[in-house]
């Protein structure tokens, strides 16, 4: 998997379970926070990069160097606020994939203007990095610290079309279901270039196995 580079604005609870999420998932992460208590959390659990500021401030977003970010998710409690913050960035770099954090329901009230919505009273962080990272997909429903993994095998990847039984997968990662979705997977179970799998995976081990899946 291709390591992206990402900027969450916004260290709260749900800023910062995404940094959490997005660094076990080898990812280069920065948090942007101006409140020094969230500030003082974030530096305690060394998963980002941290700027201390205000993510409105375009002079601020630029010490993130933006232009060689791949996703900014703007994940303050505010929507007034992360919708100025992605469209600040999206004035310093057009390019930029950018995804807002609401706190209601906004439809496609701002379609044009940003390119993934989150309303998080529904869904929580890992919805967040659902939308940030797009290549691998987290089941939400899961409660704890265990992550349900939505991969899909790419082509060249170290498992692609091998048998569980042939692999070795990391202690603390197991293969739930078949590409069918409609059985749960054996050790004969083909792991089939272009076929999603479920996967269980603790944190300390989700980087290791996507690797295995996307290479």
């Amino acid at each position: 998997m291709t390591q992206k580079r990402i900027v969450i604005a916004g260290g709260g609870r749900v800023g910062r379970r995404a940094a959490n999420l997005l660094d076990d998932r080898g990812h280069d992460v920065v948090v942007i926070e101006e409140a020094p208590e969230q500030v003082g959390l974030l530096e305690e659990e060394h998963v980002a990069t941290i700027i201390s500021g205000d993510a409105t401030r375009p002079s601020i977003l630029e010490q993130a160097g933006l232009d060689r970010t791949d996703v900014l998710a703007a994940l303050t409690q505010e929507t007034g606020s992360n919708l100025a913050i992605c469209m600040a960035a999206r004035h310093l770099q057009p390019n930029l994939y950018t995804v807002m954090r609401t706190e209601y329901d906004v439809g496609d009230e701002y379609d044009e203007m940003v390119d993934d919505v989150v309303f998080t009273e529904a869904a929580g962080a890992r919805a967040a990095v659902n939308l940030i990272e797009r290549d691998v997909q987290t089941l939400e429903s899961v409660a704890g610290d265990l992550d349900i993994l939505q991969i899909q095998v790419v082509e060249g990847a170290p498992i692609a079309g091998r048998t569980l039984e042939e692999i070795a997968l990391p202690r603390g990662s197991l293969v739930v279901s078949g590409a069918s979705g409609d059985q749960t997977a054996r050790s004969d179970t083909r792991l089939e270039v272009g076929k999603t799998y479920i996967v269980a995976v603790e944190p300390d081990v989700a980087h290791e196995v996507v690797n295995l899946f996307q290479g």
